[in-house]
């Protein structure tokens, strides 16, 4: 039977297409530390500039936020959304990111859609000087149906051995400061999904606290923090990316034992995405707080007498909080 292959799910040609468009993308990415090019089985990478490194790596993926973009018919946000996520969870250490691989699991492969999608990851890994490296694109009709499709990435950074920020130095008295984020990012889609609606009429609704539609407000692309924050890294102890489990799970992770941090939520702005998923869904304040990140994306952590030199450099970040002493089970409180 001819296209038999085709016939059972997998077009052939479709993924040479595909290959062809999304090789054209990763080739704009490169730098001289690659060997070879795209195509090969594995992505080769010459790794020099360092006297004692330290990889860091990292994985994640876009989770059900494709729901909203498949709603709305959009493909060139989540290929940020996945980048930037992966690179602010190894920056936490300081880590510069060096090579990203993509997969994306999809029903059915249109090629200029997977290039889309992929235009997307490799704009986001030139803004920070990362290498989109390799990936891979698998069409699983039986796995994924009608337009759905899932997004998942890989990065590997390195950092001098002696420069790791592990959080180690953290003491109490130390100041907390947070940048701001402009929405979910890519965390707690599933409970905004159920309160306000995935399909393209809920979507497209608007609320005047939003100054547009539900749509848009979800599908802001996730912040890398990478570039504001790498010239003030001298000055760090500490870093926390806030994604699921928002402050409440996420800073402890950068904490030594026996210390906590007490945040002031009125100093900093909380998106309106938030207040109408709380007010819609009537979720309790403390479940918003350990969904969502509530319009804190990235903690940093410094000693006092260096807060000035952070703020001088970075006006939009604020100090939202300080190390004390733990009191009980609690390692974050917040009024």
């Amino acid at each position: 039977m001819k296209d038999a292959y085709a016939k059972a799910g997998v077009d052939i040609a479709a993924k040479n297409i595909s290959n062809r468009l999304v090789g054209e993308v990763l080739n704009k990415t490169f730098r001289q530390e690659v060997v070879g090019g795209a195509g090969f089985f594995g992505g080769m990478y010459e790794f020099k500039g360092y006297k004692n490194p330290v990889l860091v790596s990292s994985t994640d993926s876009v989770g059900t936020k494709t729901k909203i973009a498949i709603a709305l018919g959009r493909y060139d946000t989540v290929g940020i959304d996945i980048v930037n996520h992966c690179v602010n969870d190894i920056f936490t250490s300081g880590a510069a990111p060096i090579f990203f691989l993509d997969y994306i699991g999809i029903g059915k492969l249109v090629p200029e859609k997977v290039a889309t999608i992929v235009e997307g990851l490799a704009n986001a890994c030139a803004e920070v000087g990362c290498v989109l490296i390799g990936g891979e694109t698998a069409e699983l009709a039986d796995v994924y149906s009608g337009d759905d499709y899932d997004l998942a990435g890989f990065v590997v950074g390195a950092i001098e051995k002696d420069r790791i920020i592990d959080g180690s130095s953290i003491k109490s008295g130390d100041a907390v400061l947070g940048l701001p984020s402009n929405g979910l990012h890519t965390n707690g889609y599933s409970l905004a999904r159920k309160i306000l609606g995935d399909t393209r009429q809920a979507l497209n609704k608007s609320y005047d606290e939003l100054g547009g539609t539900v749509g848009k407000a979800l599908l802001e692309p996730h912040i890398c923090y990478y570039n504001q924050i790498k010239p003030l890294l001298g000055y760090i102890k500490g870093m926390a990316h806030i994604t699921g489990g928002g402050l409440i799970d996420n800073v402890p992770r950068t904490l030594p034992d026996g210390l906590a941090v007490r945040f002031d939520s009125k100093k900093w702005d909380v998106p309106p995405i938030f207040s109408l998923i709380q007010r819609l869904g009537n979720v309790d304040r403390d479940e918003m707080y350990h969904v969502y990140n509530m319009g804190v994306g990235m903690v940093i952590i410094c000693a006092p007498e260096d807060v000035k030199s952070i703020t001088g450099q970075l006006p939009e970040i604020k100090i939202i909080g300080e190390v004390q002493k733990q009191s009980g089970e609690a390692r974050i409180i917040i009024d």
